[in-house]
């Protein structure tokens, strides 16, 4: 297996997870199993985009896109982190991990868009 088929199954295995993590409220699963599968999620994302080869020659703006893809795993590693802590009554109730998720789908759309314009 090279390393770029490593690296894309890595990546989206991890997005698929999260998004099961978001539909699994709605079939009214435990939150302890949320938590998880987003974690894992987010750590495949993570390793995945940690793993991504810069190609040789790339512009400076493509190395600062990759570079951002590895910020957005980042922020939705900050969300599992959210999903772990105590839920504790008050502002927020416990759903910080769902603006942080929305903050690293908005990073995944614009660079998913960008990076191949720049290739």
């Amino acid at each position: 297996m090279s390393r770029n088929t490593l690296v894309t199954l890595l990546s989206m295995g991890g997005l698929i997870l999260i998004m099961a993590a978001l539909a699994l409220p709605v079939l009214h699963i435990g939150r302890e199993y949320i938590m998880w599968v987003y974690a894992v999620g987010a750590a495949l994302l993570l390793a995945g985009r940690l793993l991504t080869p810069v190609p040789a020659g790339a512009s400076v703006k493509l190395r600062r896109l990759l570079r951002m893809e590895v910020w957005t795993a980042l922020v939705f590693v900050a969300g599992a982190v959210f999903l772990f802590l105590p839920v504790t009554p008050g502002a927020g109730a416990g759903n910080d991990w769902i603006a942080f998720t929305l903050a690293g789908g908005v990073l995944t759309v614009y660079t998913s868009l960008m990076i191949p314009r720049q290739r």
